[in-house]
């Protein structure tokens, strides 16, 4: 006979506990992730990019009488570059071409950046999104970590390598690094890829602009960690020390 007492939550048979997932089925969780952020941002290129890149083309050079109308389009087009298949080298350096270099610069820096805002927004929401559906806590934790260690480095590093940069800024997202680090990181990254970019637009260089831009992506916030871990060295608690059973 039951007690009046007793909860009508005992009297529900409970559901079998789902079985941890397996390290294969994780690794496919995480392929089958990063094959759909590569596909959001290849596809597009696939199936449009030569479409866009010879629309821009035309605008630019038909534009040079209107340097802020210009410098508009290329901004919307650098910040619509992490969703779209835009021809970002081409736009940063055209912009530098267009309105010189400090104006090119700012304008690559300031467009470059709004597409990051919106691939760290959308990563991270994107954390919430697939929690308990694509990723679990463990899963997620273990981004942390890799994020943790090497993270910042990856995102300035792969800056001006398309589709690696876009994905890079929306798994950043993902894990816990927090928005000011991330707005740092990424800002300095971007005025040094635009500062090459623009450089070779202004100045008609014959240097490997990709080279260029790749070491003007590092050297801004490679600098700016150092002297941020100098100042301000990160301090871990100290571990917790196990209690002994007497």
């Amino acid at each position: 006979m039951l007690d009046a007492a007793t909860p009508m939550s005992a009297l529900v048979p409970k559901a079998p506990a789902e079985p941890a997932p397996t390290p294969a089925r994780r690794v496919a969780r995480w392929l089958l992730l990063a094959g759909a952020v590569a596909a959001v941002i290849i596809v597009p290129y696939v199936v449009f990019g030569d479409a866009i890149e010879a629309w821009t083309r035309r605008f630019l050079a038909t534009s040079q009488e209107y340097p802020v109308l210009v410098a508009v389009v290329c901004g919307a087009l650098l910040a619509a570059d992490l969703l779209a298949p835009i021809p970002s080298s081409l736009v940063s350096t055209a912009a530098g071409t267009l309105l010189g270099f400090a104006g090119g610069m700012l304008v690559s820096t300031a467009g470059l950046t709004a597409g990051c805002l919106v691939g760290f927004a959308l990563g991270r929401a994107s954390r919430h999104k697939t929690r308990n559906r694509w990723l679990d806590d463990t899963d997620l934790a273990r981004l942390d970590r890799v994020t943790a260690r090497f993270g910042s480095w990856a995102l300035i590093a792969v800056r001006p390598v398309p589709v690696v940069a876009e994905a890079s800024v929306f798994f950043a997202g993902m894990s816990d690094m927090t928005w000011p680090r991330f707005v740092l990181l990424t800002l300095l990254a971007n005025l040094g890829v635009s500062a090459a970019y623009a450089a070779v637009g202004a100045y008609a260089a014959t240097v490997n602009s990709f080279l260029l831009a790749f070491v003007g992506a590092v050297t801004l916030p490679g600098v700016a960690m150092i002297v941020l871990h100098r100042v301000a060295p990160n301090s871990s608690p100290p571990a917790a020390k196990p209690v002994v059973e007497g």
